[in-house]
């Protein structure tokens, strides 16, 4: 999958998510906007309750939508077999858009209203997606090959050396604004950083990072370097940033990354089991939709 195809893949996961968001709020909206006292009198109450049609249809779906992105990441992840049935990073990807779009489905399923020991199972998984958001962030700042495979220090490094050799040998720079460039991006005796490091120069660095490529592109613009030259200098600098970054704050994503699986699967485990009893109290009492 090249990177068209994945931004074509990713954009089609967000466009289902905020359609499907987008048609639940604009169908419901005056029946989960009335008072719980008065949704008995709503004409959409038949439909839209927890066991209406509609309401118990999306508890369905969205308790489907998240057990099958959770069991086809997990098999994927865990089963050799199909270790080349496409990128993990791509079923990531996957697993997180099930894993959206079935809470939300939930979450109208519950019309709202929550009590109970229901109550647990639906906060467990506010939980669970919260801290899936958090692990999408750490995770995509620790470096992997394309298959998802943790990169090390040595292999990061390497890779800001052969974008350091591609400007060399590929493009007509002169050699002032190749030492500037070396400068600012020089991969060795890198300190690593903490969490709250990272926050706090975050906003700083972004700001002096965009200060010193506009520097660069005034050289080589005054270096006479084509437009089209010059915005691919531009881009590989960026990335130049970005290993510099990722090599700066490993450790501390890689750390972070580890305590993250304690909060997650906890809640993620509470979610089902509550979820799982909650189903067959359900069917137990007679409410099985259109079964």
């Amino acid at each position: 999958m090249n990177k068209t195809q994945h931004k074509l893949y990713v954009g089609f996961f967000i466009t289902i998510t905020l359609a499907v968001l987008f048609l639940l709020i604009y169908n419901g909206y005056d029946y989960y906007t009335t008072p719980l006292e008065k949704r008995f009198f709503n004409h959409d109450h038949m439909a839209l309750k927890p066991s209406g049609f509609w309401g118990h249809g999306f508890g369905i779906l969205g308790t489907f939508l998240m057990l099958l992105g959770v069991v086809v990441y997990m098999i994927r992840k865990r089963v050799k077999r199909f270790a080349k049935l496409g990128a993990l990073k791509h079923w990531l990807e996957f697993h997180i858009f099930l894993c959206t779009v079935g809470p939300i489905l939930v979450l109208f399923h519950t019309a709202f209203k929550f009590g109970g020991i229901v109550s647990v199972s639906f906060w467990s998984m506010v939980a669970v997606f919260v801290s899936g958001i958090v692990g999408r962030f750490i995770y995509i700042r620790i470096p992997r090959t394309i298959e998802g495979e943790e990169l090390n220090i040595e292999q990061i490094k390497r890779i800001n050396k052969n974008l350091s050799i591609k400007l060399n040998v590929e493009y007509n720079i002169d050699e002032a604004t190749i030492n500037r460039i070396e400068k600012i991006t020089q991969s060795d005796n890198i300190n690593s950083k903490s969490i709250i490091e990272f926050f706090t120069d975050f906003i700083p660095n972004t700001f002096k990072n965009r200060k010193e490529i506009k520097a660069i592109e005034r050289n080589l613009k005054a270096n006479k370097v084509s437009v089209r030259k010059r915005k691919e200098i531009k881009k590989i600098i960026k990335e130049k940033f970005s290993v510099i970054n990722k090599i700066t704050y490993l450790k501390t994503m890689q750390n972070l990354f580890k305590y993250w699986h304690v909060v997650h699967l906890p809640f993620a485990i509470i979610m089902l089991i509550i979820m799982l009893i909650h189903v067959v109290v359900t069917i137990t009492f007679g409410y099985r939709w259109i079964f």
